[in-house]
């Protein structure tokens, strides 16, 4: 199913220009495609929008071990920030199982929205606070 997540500002790259009234066609567990909502919503007329307040990103990368003596919980609260990749999980296998169950990404590195990209991003609202989650497609943290 295709998916539009909307915002009022998208940013790629993280850092890098922003598009304002942006959006990011979701395919699956890719992008499809990345610009602004209108031209998107005119090409895709049957894709779902989800309209998202803030700035959506790429997903973040979680640099540190895990938090806790509870992976399954230590996975939630990454969720919740908006995390979609860890770049050192440790070799812990009760950590590498939460981790695989999650579908998070391993490995660090720079992220980018681009098509072909695995669907991993987050938006944040106007005081940082992460409002969504999505990995590899799925919505997997909203903020009530």
């Amino acid at each position: 199913m295709l998916t539009l997540h909307t915002a009022p500002v998208v940013r790629p790259t993280g850092d890098g220009e922003p598009v304002r009234d942006g959006a990011v066609l979701v395919d699956g567990e890719l992008i499809a495609a990345v610009g602004a909502l209108d031209e998107l919503e005119e090409a895709y007329p049957r894709a779902r929008v989800r309209r998202w307040p803030g700035v959506l990103v790429p997903g973040l990368v979680h640099a540190g071990p895990l938090a806790g003596d509870d992976p399954r919980g230590s996975v939630h609260q990454l969720l919740k920030a908006g995390v979609t990749a860890v770049a050192e999980p440790g070799g812990d296998p009760a950590v590498l199982e939460a981790l695989s169950r999650s579908g998070l990404a391993r490995g660090g590195g720079p992220r980018a929205l681009v098509p072909g990209a695995r669907a991993d991003l987050a938006v944040f609202d106007g005081q940082g606070t992460c409002v969504a989650t999505v990995l590899a497609g799925r919505l997997v943290h909203r903020r009530a």
